[in-house]
């Protein structure tokens, strides 16, 4: 046995032994199903994420031999099973709120679920093609496209990154904390080396050609996460110790969405906020916090029922954030936004923010005046608006930034915030859309890569939970269970670390992405040429 074997001769040789293999067949399909399941079982609320270690190795003996157009059909099918049982919870959104019946609610599942695929499919076909034409091998490239892939889903078409690979480790706390250098792409790239690597050792005991190099590039990499996840623990938990903290509720009105927005249940809605909010109130709260949409009208223009909240934090040094709908005129014509406002103990309003990115047939219509036809998927005040810029609010002690709903999940935005000068971040959402499915606690995976990424903590506080205190090291520190009528109060670490993801952004994400464009380019330049 050659130490040192080269992964391209063994791919080759695997290759070659099965060339004969032109078409998908039954052990073809077992293999993708096999794939797909273990990626699903990765993922909240599973949460059985060292299945991802193993889960693309099935796929990779399924793509031995076969062409470019065929590892397409593979990783497309592959991510259509895979997508379809993690997201499966648009069906629900659709059906419970926006007024569809299931065969149209599983019709418009199933488009998400076909357009997400494609990016599953094009990874490994990609990757086959690059091979086929350079010297590059598949399981080499593929962690490359992977995640230059994984990139561009977060800003095509406004952007759905919603539980890119590397979110699976959500919980693994060693392994996750590099992402305050990478991102979240990071930890997908290891992710996929390590397959690679795994199904590489698996092929090469086969051939009694093993692959030493890759295996131990794989082994020294996950060493280096790991070690360097045990030092930032130590050195975030020193910082977090020796910052200022500020005492914070979050209140979680489990309002029913069918009733909301109804005029007669308005009063009881905020008897609800209202009381939780003085049950909330220690000695020593500065900060409460109500969720998304909280208050079912216009809080800038509805008088009477803005001194009722304001009632609340009278006579208390006290702050109060909430979310409501607001308007504004520009133009000559009136707007709609999803606003978070912060008032003041002196009963003023203290600052607002207006949510940048939104929710595409939920707060407004893509391409309207071409589609007039398409109605929003959920019900609401009326078209929404996006915010113009990245607004920190301002308490005495410290600044913040408020993400609104699934503003969370885009790593750029919410490193914005810090890099603006957020010294803690705050998310308000209304998940109740999500009914009781693991939506959730995908939604909530996402923020504690947020916290790592920038080392803030984050204030989570959902209508029918998950509320939450996330700190810096992206440990949840307390959290709510789903549909209760409950408040939360803890503290919030006001920690002053910039990290090198704040500071340089997706720099991983572009130069993964620059490397596949290149390999892609030289590959089709000797298709060309041969």
């Amino acid at each position: 046995m050659m130490e040192g074997q080269n992964l391209l001769c063994v791919t080759a040789e695997c290759n070659h032994q099965h060339k004969h293999r032109c078409h998908m067949n039954k052990k073809d399909f077992c293999l993708i199903l096999s794939s797909a399941v273990l990626l699903i079982l990765s993922f909240p609320k599973i949460n059985q994420a060292y299945f991802t270690w193993i889960a693309l190795v099935p796929i990779l003996y399924a793509l031995e031999g076969k062409s470019a157009y065929q590892s397409f059909i593979a990783g497309l099918l592959c991510g259509y099973i895979f997508y379809t049982g993690l997201i499966y919870w648009i069906v629900v959104v659709t059906t419970t709120y926006g007024g569809l019946n299931y065969p149209v609610g599983i019709f418009v599942m199933l488009l998400l679920v076909t357009y997400l695929s494609l990016y599953c499919g094009l990874a490994f076909s990609l990757a086959r093609f690059i091979e086929e034409k350079t010297s590059c091998a598949l399981p080499t490239i593929l962690p490359f496209i992977w995640v230059a892939l994984e990139y561009l889903r977060s800003f095509l078409f406004t952007g759905f990154p919603w539980e890119s690979l590397g979110y699976a480790h959500y919980q693994s706390r060693l392994v996750i904390q590099c992402a305050d250098i990478t991102g979240v792409y990071g930890i997908s790239f290891l992710i996929v080396y390590v397959n690679a690597s795994v199904y590489l050792l698996l092929r090469g005991i086969a051939v009694k050609k093993i692959p030493w190099k890759e295996s131990v590039l794989a082994t020294l990499m996950l060493i280096v996460a790991l070690s360097y996840g045990t030092w930032r623990l130590a050195t975030i938990k020193k910082a977090t110790a020796a910052a200022g903290k500020i005492q914070c509720g979050l209140i979680q009105g489990n309002i029913d969405q069918g009733i909301k927005w109804n005029r007669t249940y308005r009063n009881q809605v905020i008897a609800r906020h209202q009381q939780l909010s003085r049950e909330a109130l220690y000695p020593n709260t500065r900060l409460l916090i109500w969720p998304e949409s909280s208050t079912p009208f216009y809080f800038q223009s509805e008088i009477d029922y803005q001194q009722a909240i304001f009632d609340i934090i009278s006579d208390k040094d006290v702050f109060l954030l909430l979310g409501s709908p607001s308007m504004e005129e520009r133009n000559g014509k009136l707007h709609n936004f999803n606003s978070a406002f912060l008032l003041s103990p002196s009963q003023k309003i203290a600052g607002k923010y207006d949510k940048k990115h939104l929710v595409p047939y939920g707060e407004y219509i893509p391409l309207k005046r071409f589609f007039p036809f398409i109605n929003k998927m959920v019900a609401g005040i009326g078209d929404f608006s996006s915010g113009s810029t990245i607004t920190l609010l301002h308490l005495p002690e410290a600044s913040f930034g408020v993400l609104i709903c699934y503003e969370i999940i885009f790593p750029d935005l919410t490193r914005r915030f810090v890099k603006k000068g957020a010294q803690f971040l705050v998310n308000i959402t209304n998940d109740a859309w999500f009914g009781k499915t693991s939506a959730p606690y995908q939604h909530l995976s996402m923020a504690v890569v947020r916290a790592i990424e920038n080392r803030r903590w984050i204030a989570r506080a959902a209508n029918t939970g998950i509320s939450a205190f996330i700190d810096a090291t992206g440990a949840i520190k307390s959290a709510t269970p789903l549909f209760t009528e409950s408040f939360l109060t803890g503290t919030i670490g006001i920690v002053d670390v910039q990290t090198f993801y704040t500071t340089y952004g997706d720099i991983f994400a572009l130069l993964a992405t620059l490397l596949s464009l290149v390999l892609l380019c030289y590959a089709v330049f000797r298709n060309r040429k041969g």
